[in-house]
């Protein structure tokens, strides 16, 4: 019997290519994805896309989807607590392992498996240390597309916001921003790929700029706030 896990679903083009290794590979049964919501808002955390595209996402996965709703800016205390509650409740089903698309930010990885330890559980990271150029080509050879739905104004212009990830738009990037987007730089929406049994259908909204304050330092008192570009998808 294969062991049983969740996998933690952003929507976006990493967790997309993630979900589709860890089903080739056949090493455990998928009997959800977990994905973390703006309750107020109604979106995705972070990448900003709305509830009802991301259930037709789940839909044509053909996957159980858990919203993990959060307030409109949690403490990182209270994000822990629902995590770890949900982590619980997980555990309580006989799932032990949790799924992340996540490929090089050691202290990223480091934090997700000491969450998971707390409850008892064990992370996978299908896509880790894999070179970033040789995973969006390969998730563009595969078949998937996807959207960029928000850049952080940090390293690219609003213009990135709303394209499709083709080969032009890997050669657009400046040298500083990774072809993942893996320290932030931008997020997606996958609507189409070898792991969906239909493409998702959408509209192309208005972009909107958003500033979030930075954590406050002593060092940092002059800084300014993060600005992130959204492209608003619609259901078509």
């Amino acid at each position: 019997m294969k062991p049983k896990a969740i996998f933690n679903w952003s929507s976006g083009k990493d967790s997309a290519l993630a979900l589709y290794k860890i089903l080739q590979e056949d090493r455990f049964e998928i009997t959800s994805l977990l994905t973390s919501i703006n309750k107020k808002f109604r979106r995705i955390s972070m990448h900003g896309v709305p509830v009802s595209l991301l259930e037709t996402q789940a839909e044509s996965l053909g996957l159980p989807l858990v919203k993990l709703e959060l307030p409109e800016e949690p403490s990182m205390e209270e994000y822990q607590a629902l995590m770890l509650r949900t982590m619980n409740e997980f555990k309580d089903q006989g799932i032990t392992h949790s799924v992340f698309g996540d490929i090089f930010l050691e202290d990223l990885r480091k934090y997700r498996e000491d969450q998971l330890e707390a409850a008892g559980m064990h992370g996978v990271f299908p896509l880790w240390k894999i070179n970033t150029p040789d995973l969006i080509h390969e998730f563009l050879d595969l078949g998937f597309k996807t959207i960029v739905t928000c850049v952080n104004e940090t390293y690219l212009d609003r213009s990135f916001a709303g394209r499709i990830i083709d080969q032009d738009f890997i050669k657009d990037l400046p040298e500083n921003v990774d072809p993942c987007g893996e320290n932030g730089e931008f997020h997606t929406f996958t609507y189409e790929g070898p792991i969906f049994k239909s493409p998702i259908e959408f509209e192309i909204g208005e972009t909107v700029r958003k500033t979030y304050p930075k954590p406050k330092s002593g060092t940092d008192e002059g800084s300014s706030d993060y600005v992130f570009w959204f492209c608003d998808l619609t259901e078509k």
